[in-house]
């Protein structure tokens, strides 16, 4: 069987898990596939999307592909950049919970690297794994990749079945 990206398996053919899922009264709920390999495009969004250099986009929820789910964000991040991710800062409606979690199989809160991410004027610098509450109405980012070491996984959840980002007045990163 051929592997793609991070030993998963390449598109095709679908596994005994995801026939067995189909068949079942619940399986609907058990997503196996990325939005990519289900065919479904992001959302469209006030503010232009953003692409994750040294990242792979994984499995995601959202109403798109559970009908009537919360939004659901997975990313790995394999390399650092020499720019954020996300570089500007914004809020959203609704309370959103950011999590960063390290791949070290012998220390789970050993993050593997270094992110910067900032909440309103405040910058932090990550290196343990964590989760972050980002309370409706709080600016928030940039959110840089600074340093990798390891395998990064990173969620972001809100309670919502659309993905809205509120732009900050002042867009420009906060001074280091």
């Amino acid at each position: 069987m051929s592997k793609g990206s991070f030993g998963c398996k390449k598109k095709g053919k679908e596994s005994t898990m995801q026939k067995e899922a189909k068949q079942s009264k619940y399986g609907k709920y058990i997503v196996y596939k990325t939005m990519d390999e289900l065919n479904i495009p992001e959302p469209p969004q006030a503010t232009p999307r953003m692409d994750y250099p040294g990242a792979k986009t994984t499995i995601s929820l959202g109403d798109a592909v559970v009908k009537g789910s919360f939004l659901l964000r997975n990313r790995i991040f394999f390399e650092a950049t020499e720019r954020p991710h996300e570089p500007t800062p914004h809020s959203h409606h609704m309370d959103e919970a950011l999590t960063f979690f390290g791949t070290n199989p012998y220390d789970w809160r050993d993050l593997g690297g270094e992110v910067e991410f900032w909440i309103e004027d405040e910058k932090h610098i990550i290196t343990q794994s964590c989760v972050i509450f980002v309370p409706g109405g709080v600016k928030h980012c940039p959110l840089w990749i600074k340093k990798v070491d390891r395998p990064i996984f990173h969620y972001a959840a809100l309670p919502s079945i659309s993905y809205v980002k509120e732009m900050s007045k002042d867009t420009q990163p906060p001074s280091p």
